[in-house]
């Protein structure tokens, strides 16, 4: 009996011992959407901590967390265009740490407030001057998605050698200087006054056209009457139009069919 007392009081320690064990090793946790960057004696390791709980060596060791979920940077910059004119740009930009090289990114850069002040602020900046050289001002309306698009995948590139993923690029405002908004609007009132003008002289020659027309179709008729009225018609229309009285006076003009004796003959 003794010795089975003697074995579970051994067990229960052993237990106890374990626990305290467990409670005194220091560990780490890391959140969803974390990575920890694990340091021996300050040294960055290659292997990355990834979500969960983690035993570490006490003084040996120590964790860097890293926040890798889809972060959003709004920054403001100006930039010229090709005509030069001065281009103020407002973006958004939604991007992340690519989680497997957490660690080295760390090492070089620093946290992710050192990631935005010395890596994305300034390529975001560098990125939208270079970009937008490429078109005129008036390029840079007409064909704004074109441009979002050199932005995008330049502005991708240039931040994945910085271990940072691009999620999406926004160019939430595209604003000009007072001055070319006065440009824009005076040509654009240059332009309607050209319209209406050529709309006015264009009326002008097709009513000119029109009048040629039909000045060309009167002579044409007025033509066609003179090749086919004979002497016979004009009597015929003659009597026909005749009421039946003799003119007052009577000229050479007067037509035959006023004749008195030709037309008693015609009624017999």
């Amino acid at each position: 009996m003794k010795k089975i007392k003697l074995t579970n009081n051994a067990g229960k320690i052993t237990a106890i011992l374990f626990l305290i064990t467990i409670l005194l090793t220091p560990c780490v946790i890391i959140n969803a959407g974390e990575r920890g960057v694990l340091m021996q004696f300050g040294r960055v390791q290659e292997t990355i901590l990834e979500e969960g709980i983690h035993f570490i060596i006490p003084i040996v060791n120590t964790v860097k967390k890293i926040n890798v979920k889809v972060q959003k940077q709004e920054i403001s910059a100006e930039a010229s265009s090709k005509d030069l004119q001065d281009i103020f740009t407002d973006v958004a930009l939604n991007w992340h740490i690519i989680p497997e090289e957490t660690n080295v990114m760390f090492q070089n850069i620093g946290d992710e407030k050192d990631v935005v002040e010395k890596i994305i602020n300034p390529a975001v900046e560098e990125v939208l001057k270079a970009v937008v050289a490429r078109y005129t001002a008036e390029e840079i309306v007409t064909k704004r998605g074109e441009v979002k698009s050199g932005v995008d995948n330049t502005l991708t590139a240039r931040l994945h050698d910085y271990h940072i993923a691009v999620d999406d690029i926004s160019l939430v405002h595209v604003n000009f200087s007072d001055k070319f908004g006065e440009a824009v609007e005076a040509k654009q009132i240059a332009e309607q006054d050209a319209k209406r003008a050529d709309f006015i002289a264009l009326k002008a020659a097709k009513q000119a056209e029109a009048k040629v027309n039909l000045a060309k179709g009167e002579a044409e008729i007025n033509r066609l009457l003179h090749e086919n009225l004979t002497n016979e018609i004009l009597e015929r229309q003659a009597i026909e139009k005749w009421d039946g009285k003799l003119p007052l006076i009577m000229t050479k003009d007067t037509p035959k069919v006023l004749n008195i004796n030709e037309l008693l003959k015609s009624s017999n």
